[in-house]
Formats: C-alpha cells, sequence, structure tokens
C-alpha cells in the first residue's frame, strides 16, 4: 500500500514495526510491512525513527510540493544499480535500439489515448462526431511513427512533434467530454490554468514518483534518458517511462470528471493566477487512484510470453523498469512488453459516471 500524509500539521513516527500517523485528535498505526511507499506533502513532520524503519522495509519517502511533483526522497544507503546498466543506458540513445525502445513506449501511449476515446464513444453514440477528428489523427500519428527508424537524435523532434499532434486532439476530444462547467483549453502545467489540469498534473505527479522509484531499484538512472535530453537535474528517463502509463492517471481523472463527482471546492485560485488542488482534493484523488492502481491486470511472464499472471497495476511500473534493465544488460531481447493495462473501468456498470 501506499500512505500518503497530506494534512496539515500531520506527523508519522515510529512505533515498534509500525508507523504511528497523528493528524489532529486522529491517531492509527499502520504495519511496516504493508507498505511500499511513503508520500508526504507541504506541512507534514516526519521522525528519524520513522525515517530508519523506512529504510529497514526498503520503503522510499517521496516529498510533494503542492502540485504533487515530488522534490525530494529518502532511499537507503544500498541501491542495487550496477555500472554496466548505466553505462548501457548512454550507449543505447546512440543507436536504432534506442530508438526502437521510445518509439514503441510513444506508440503504446497514443494506442492507449486512442483505445479510452473509443471506449468513451461507444457510451456516447449520439456525440460521434466529436470524437471523429481526433481519432483520425491519433491514427495517422501512429502510423507515422511506426514508420520512423534510425536514431533518436535523427528522429527526436519528428517522434516528439507527432506525440504532441496526437495529444493535443486527445485532450481537445476530452474537453469536449467535460461537464460545461469544467470545459478546458488544452493541456498546462504550472501552474494549471482549470480544474482538469490541476487535478491531472497532481495524478501525474505521483507516477512520476513511482517511476522514479521503480527506475532506482531496478538499478536504472534516472537521469539518463532516451527520449527527453539530458539536461541538468532532469529525470529523463523518468519522462521517457511515464509515458505509456499516463494513461492510469487519465482514466482516474477523466472518470471522476464525467462521473460529476468533482466540487469547485476541491480547487484553489493562485494569487499569480492558475489553480491548483487543494488538501480535500487531493485526500479526493489520492484515495480513487489508489484503489485503480490496486486492480489486477495480466502481465507475461518472463521466458514464457504465452502465460501471464495477476499483478496490481502500480506493480506494472515496477515490472517494466526491471524488463528494461534486462533488456539494456542482454538479458530479455522481449522488452518493451508493456501489456494492456485496461481493467474493469469507471464505466462498467459501477454507476461511476453520469450519463449527459
Amino acid at each position: 500500500m501506499q500512505l500518503v500524509i497530506n494534512t496539515f500539521g500531520s506527523s508519522l513516527r515510529k512505533e515498534g514495526e509500525t508507523f504511528l500517523v497523528q493528524a489532529g485528535e486522529r491517531k492509527f498505526q499502520v504495519s511496516a510491512h504493508k507498505v511500499e511507499s511513503i508520500l508526504l506533502t507541504t506541512g507534514a513532520h516526519l521522525s528519524t525513527d520513522a525515517l530508519q524503519l523506512a529504510n529497514q522495509h526498503n520503503i522510499d519517502v517521496v516529498f510533494l510540493d503542492k502540485f504533487g511533483d515530488p522534490y525530494a526522497r529518502v532511499w537507503q544507503s544500498k541501491m542495487g544499480s550496477t555500472a554496466a546498466i548505466r553505462r548501457r543506458q548512454l550507449e543505447i540513445a546512440e543507436t536504432d535500439e534506442g530508438l526502437t525502445i521510445v518509439r514503441e513506449w510513444t506508440l503504446k501511449k497514443l494506442r492507449n489515448q486512442l483505445d479510452f476515446l473509443d471506449q468513451l464513444s461507444r457510451r456516447r453514440p449520439e456525440k460521434e462526431d466529436v470524437f471523429t477528428s481526433p481519432v483520425a489523427t491519433l491514427v495517422n500519428c501512429l502510423a507515422r511513427i511506426t514508420e520512423l527508424s534510425g536514431t533518436i537524435d535523427e528522429r527526436r523532434s519528428t517522434l516528439m512533434g507527432l506525440e504532441g499532434t496526437g495529444g493535443r486532439a486527445y485532450f481537445g476530444c476530452l474537453s469536449d467530454l467535460m461537464p460545461q462547467e469544467f470545459h478546458f483549453e488544452g493541456r498546462s502545467r504550472q501552474p494549471a490554468k482549470d480544474e482538469f489540469n490541476a487535478m491531472l498534473n497532481y495524478a501525474y505527479g505521483v507516477l512520476y514518483s513511482q517511476v522514479e522509484r521503480a527506475c532506482i531499484i531496478a538499478g536504472l538512472d534516472p537521469f539518463v534518458g532516451f527520449l527527453h535530453t539530458d539536461n541538468y537535474n532532469k529525470k529523463s528517463l523518468v519522462f521517457d517511462m511515464i509515458e505509456p502509463f499516463r494513461i492510469l492517471a487519465d482514466r482516474c481523472v477523466v472518470l471522476l470528471f464525467t462521473g460529476r463527482k468533482v466540487r469547485k471546492e476541491y480547487f484553489d485560485d493562485l494569487p499569480g493566477g492558475g489553480m491548483t488542488l487543494n488538501q480535500d482534493g487531493k485526500a479526493f484523488l489520492i484515495t480513487d487512484l489508489n484503489e485503480r492502481l490496486d486492480q489486477s491486470v495480466r502481465y507475461p511472464v518472463r521466458g514464457d510470453s504465452k502465460k501471464t499472471r495477476n499483478i496490481k497495476q502500480r506493480h506494472l511500473l515496477q515490472y517494466e523498469a526491471h524488463a528494461l534493465a534486462n533488456r539494456l544488460l542482454g538479458h530479455d531481447k522481449d522488452m518493451p512488453r508493456i501489456v494492456e493495462t485496461e481493467v474493469e473501468w469507471a464505466e462498467d456498470g459501477t454507476g461511476e459516471e453520469a450519463k449527459g
């Protein structure tokens, strides 16, 4: 489980082999054996004993800013990474194999977007015209990306341009599906210009944290990416690897809005302009996102592509990071092997989405 401490003035300390959380008058304990990661937002207190307990159980502690982006984290002192993996990260970016990996991540991202629009359209036959152009754009981008060859340096601008074109079409379509009071004009980041982007940015922030953790545990250097350039202090590989998993946040946020569960009271205006998710909004989002990440999907068994097993969606990130590390070392030629992340989602009869 993921332990989220997001109440201002709350505290986390150790009591035996458990974490003791206190928020105002409320106290509760969580066994360290059940915790995979701890997320703390601004205004929370953490004891060194709690940090030591997290270290002993290989639990990473992540600090999030008010936008939900990780700005610091505490890792155990013994990392499992190897120099060989990092050297291969640098080498592969200069070869056609590097483009192959990045192309597959990007194709999977766009296919996820296309599949999601298809699922949404089947629930809205009366809005067929809303989906026609965005779907056609995504299909065209997929076809053109599939044909790309060469090295990343040779195809970077083309690949990122096609990805951006598909993304604009995708989010433009999603905006048309929002309740009237929550329509938005494309993606906006820091700060978000509207409620949808404020919530989506926070959800992405949670995923960024988990991708970074997966990279480090697998021995990958999160600062050595392929598609995204290696600028100072930029976690380029995290930006690369998150792409096919953004759909996990997309589904969560979109269906909360179309399900008419989101309230204006979940957001605060920023003094200089823009909007942010407040404490109530973060708690609301995290609850739903965690429930989705705990749902199971089928994942290929290493060494036998015909066999699959059930794993939680949140563990897809770790499995893919290990698959990439093995690919870099020459142990696993089937990577990327990202499978469908779709489970029985919001419109499966649970009443999550309201029509209209």
